[in-house]
């Protein structure tokens, strides 16, 4: 009797065969990996935005600034406009508050209820959106919306688009 050494033909190709299906199988894991870093980079400004912030309003609370509906705090010498003792609901003020690169755009909001997952978020004229790449849509978009305080009581909210992450 002989011993028989290596594989076979058909061995090899069931062998292939089952490899490719493994890889079907597991390419959509790996491809919705972009959005899942897209969101997570606006994760990152939400609370790069959540910290800046609250010293914000350690200094405004420091000024006496904190309960105005108007205010301004300075910050290694620049001046920074508050609404109840947070950033204002402006472009350039939160621009100026996060001094963000890397492709990203502080811009006024369009108005209109944009969808988004778990739930349809409603974007007012006067808030500030935070986005990278095209500018979002009320279908599509992949940003940050940001709301300044509405009183002295409350704080600002930050909602997160995610339809076009």
């Amino acid at each position: 009797m002989q011993k028989s050494k290596g594989f076979t033909l058909v061995e090899l190709v069931i062998v292939i065969v089952i490899l490719g299906i493994l890889a079907v199988t597991a390419a959509p894991k790996f491809l919705n990996l972009s959005s899942d870093a897209k969101i997570s980079t606006v994760n990152g400004v939400k609370g790069a935005l959540q910290s800046a912030n609250a010293v914000l309003y350690s200094k405004a609370v420091l000024a006496g600034e904190q309960k105005k509906a108007s205010g301004s705090v300075t910050v290694d010498g620049v001046a920074i406009a508050l609404v109840n003792g947070y950033v204002d609901d402006d472009d350039e003020e939160v621009g100026k508050v996060l001094d963000l690169e890397g492709g990203f755009t502080v811009a006024q909001a369009t108005a209109g209820t944009y969808t988004s997952t778990p739930s349809n978020v409603t974007v007012a004229a006067t808030d500030v959106v935070i986005y990278t790449g095209s500018v979002p849509t009320t279908t599509s978009a992949c940003m940050l919306v940001y709301t300044a305080a509405a009183s002295n009581t409350a704080k600002p909210t930050y909602q997160i688009v995610n339809s076009g992450c």
